[in-house]
């Protein structure tokens, strides 16, 4: 029997939700174990089925938990992409002045990127990135430009990239912060085409593909910025 504090105050799911989560933290509940039933865990709790119910559902929802029908509830075994929801609730309700750090989430998660694609380095996923910025370059330097087309090169150039890491999870926390600043992505690569800048944004990719080419991390975080720009208003 998993050894639970009993709860005596209010907010009882979610200390429902704390003292299981704390107990796979803790190693007495492993990936892949059952956990105790409805009525062991309230009766070990000292509170309701009800509320064990549900914090258990919440549990679910978020991928730490699933139930196995006619079997019972089971740690899960893997990361489950359902974990990311409530963090990606939590970046769209920020206030405007969290801008700043999205931004600086953003830096970090593409400097680590740009670390483990060298880290990394192959030749079949190096072969792919400089197709990839070969395609961006005609994009970026057309002078009949689309600005729906050259945001997709920019778009693949990078996931190449995150590619060569082979890290799953990288992936999938960084194709969030993507997610959430598309907008502004798309507006930087808009702006730099339409004001004659294209060959100034794509020397900016290039630099990352020779980073990668030449194992050189000395100043991955300069580079990574290179790639920002922001219309001046």
């Amino acid at each position: 029997m998993v050894n639970l504090k009993k709860i005596n105050n209010k907010s009882m799911v979610q200390q429902v939700i704390d003292r299981l989560t704390q107990a796979i933290l803790d190693k007495q509940l492993r990936p892949g174990d059952k956990i105790p039933t409805e009525t062991e865990l309230a009766e070990s709790l000292g509170i309701g089925r009800s509320t064990v119910r549900e914090a258990i559902k919440i549990l679910v929802y978020i991928g730490v938990l699933e139930i196995k029908r006619a079997e019972g509830t089971y740690v899960c075994e893997g990361f489950s992409e359902s974990m990311i929801d409530p963090m990606i609730y939590g970046i769209i309700l920020c206030k405007e002045e969290d801008y700043d750090s999205l931004m600086e989430l953003r830096e970090m998660t593409e400097v680590s990127v740009l670390h483990l694609a060298i880290l990394k380095n192959d030749e079949e996923g190096f072969a792919k990135v400089t197709e990839k910025l070969a395609a961006l370059k005609e994009e970026f330097l057309k002078e009949d430009y689309d600005v729906d087309r050259a945001f997709e090169a920019d778009n693949e150039f990078h996931d190449a990239v995150m590619a060569m890491g082979h890290n799953s999870l990288m992936e999938k926390i960084n194709g969030i912060v993507r997610m959430l600043t598309y907008s502004m992505r798309k507006d930087s690569v808009a702006h730099m085409i339409k004001s004659g800048r294209g060959q100034e944004l794509y020397a900016a990719h290039e630099r990352i593909c020779e980073i990668i080419k030449n194992k050189d991390e000395s100043n991955l975080y300069e580079a990574i910025q290179e790639t920002y720009f922001v219309e001046e208003k």
